[in-house]
């Protein structure tokens, strides 16, 4: 099958049109010539309807989305959103309703804002929340300033340093750069865990707070996490909770128990918004009753007659327009009322027991980066004993073949050709058996076939690109020749 979709400048026929224009019902008026085109519109395709609309169904159909396959993409849990919450998301009241709405008539919106809060507080343990933050960048940013807010309010000008394991997502030290502050890297030992001793000699008075994901981002839980907590706060430090895994311990235990004193939550991921694309997301926030007062506002409160926003006293301020993405706000909360607090804890239950089955199923090919239960997604490395020229690359591009999103590859940068593969709790053991079935038919063909794992993919509409070219030699317009070029080459 010939899979070539010419551009759809090519498909261009002089005198082709695919609308009718009503006819002029207000007066006409004339434009200044200079806001007026001098060299025409030849550079616009004429086409018909038909193939304008085939055009982009076509481009559609060549899309991978979680609605027609497994998407083990690690640390961004894209999973299957069930679609009752995006008909909760486009009910009228809510799809109407204006952000500058007298709250007196927006009282189901804030009645929603404050349930979601308090749900959120439960499952976390922490005393106050904030759904204010748009993204799970922009939580960790509130959480650093939060930190900044609460020292300076003591007083206390010298904390300079921010901790950051040296597996951390890389908006971790970004987020702490940005706020201001001097990065100090902390070294993990070899069970994945943070270096208690490389930890307490970077300790001192300088340090404001450490920003810790737990589960890490080798897919594994903190061992000795309280014991991180204590010593971090003995030396005056507040513990910051990277919430993108946080749907790997729902139900189980609160990262306010462990000893965290602000998290973010992910809702685009741990509470049903699909994630992905650029957005909407939300990073919402969770913290202690003494970083509470400078929460960014409005938050929700219940008198005893209404909803109402207030602005806690010692606020950091807004952080986003409005009141944050709503509509994200509301696929949490039907997420969250539609399963329950046991449904809640299945999630976590099953998104671990599918990795786990996932990281022994592949061991003997694909060697875990380390040698102990994971959590919700697993770290693998596509180092292969029979295949040793073939890289972690050619591994996943050869998956696209086969009808599968590649994972996360090459992160945690600590782990030699890493494979991060998170099949969350959506999948079922029959796709995840097939995954392990297609992954282990690879490791063959890598060492039967290199060439082929190479080439991959072969059978996809685009073949293997050039990403390093793409990335700094980007084509933003078409180009006939260039396009030629291509094909040929």
């Amino acid at each position: 099958m010939n899979t070539y979709e010419p551009p759809i400048f090519e498909l261009s026929a002089p005198g082709k049109y695919g609308a009718n224009l009503p006819d002029l019902d207000v007066p006409l008026t004339a434009l200044p010539n200079d806001l007026l085109r001098q060299d025409g519109l030849a550079s616009l395709p004429e086409l018909s309807e038909t193939e304008v609309v085939r055009h982009f169904t076509r481009l559609s159909q060549r899309n991978f989305c979680i609605d027609t396959g497994m998407y083990p993409l690690g640390s961004c849990t894209m999973k299957y959103n069930p679609k009752l919450h995006e008909e909760a998301a486009r009910l009228p009241g809510f799809v109407a309703a204006h952000p500058l709405q007298n709250e007196a008539l927006a009282q189901g919106a804030l009645r929603l804002i404050y349930e979601l809060q308090n749900d959120l507080a439960e499952l976390s343990g922490f005393d106050a929340v904030s759904l204010q933050p748009a993204a799970g960048a922009q939580g960790e940013l509130v959480g650093i300033l939060l930190f900044r807010a609460y020292h300076l309010d003591r007083g206390d000008s010298a904390r300079t340093e921010i901790l950051v394991p040296n597996a951390a997502h890389g908006t971790n030290p970004a987020t702490a750069s940005m706020a201001g502050y001097k990065v100090v890297e902390v070294k993990g030992d070899d069970r994945g865990n943070v270096d208690l001793a490389d930890l307490k000699s970077k300790l001192s008075p300088r340090v404001a707070g450490m920003m810790l994901t737990n589960p890490n981002t080798l897919g594994l839980f903190e061992e000795r996490i309280e014991e991180v907590c204590r010593l971090v706060h003995e030396a005056g430090g507040l513990m910051y909770c990277d919430g993108a895994n946080f749907n790997a311990i729902l139900g189980i235990v609160k990262p306010a128990a462990l000893g965290f004193d602000f998290m973010h939550y992910n809702l685009h991921k741990t509470f049903a918004t699909p994630h992905g694309g650029g957005g909407p997301g939300s990073g919402s926030v969770g913290c202690t009753a003494a970083l509470a007062p400078f929460l960014p506002g409005p938050i929700v409160q219940k008198t005893a007659e209404s909803y109402e926003f207030f602005i806690p006293k010692k606020s950091i301020g807004r952080v986003k327009a409005f009141h944050g993405n709503f509509a994200v706000l509301v696929r949490a909360w039907a997420y969250i009322r539609t399963l329950g607090s046991a449904g809640l804890r299945t999630v976590s239950d099953l998104a671990v027991l599918n990795a786990n089955y996932i990281r022994v199923q592949l061991a003997e090919v694909y060697p875990p980066a380390v040698e102990r239960i994971c959590m919700h997604e697993a770290v693998l490395k596509g180092q292969l004993a029979a295949a040793p020229e073939i890289h972690t690359l050619d591994i996943v591009k050869r998956l696209i073949d086969y009808g599968f999103h590649p994972p996360t590859i090459y992160f945690p940068l600590i782990v030699p050709e890493a494979i991060m593969i998170e099949p969350t709790e959506t999948e079922s053991k029959r796709e995840l058996d097939t995954f392990i079935a297609t992954m282990r038919q690879i490791a063959e063909e890598a060492a039967t076939q290199p060439e082929l794992l190479r080439q991959a993919p072969v059978n996809a509409p685009v073949r293997r690109v050039d990403e390093v070219r793409a990335a700094r030699q980007p084509l933003l317009r078409y180009n006939k020749e260039k396009f030629a070029e291509l094909r040929k080459s």
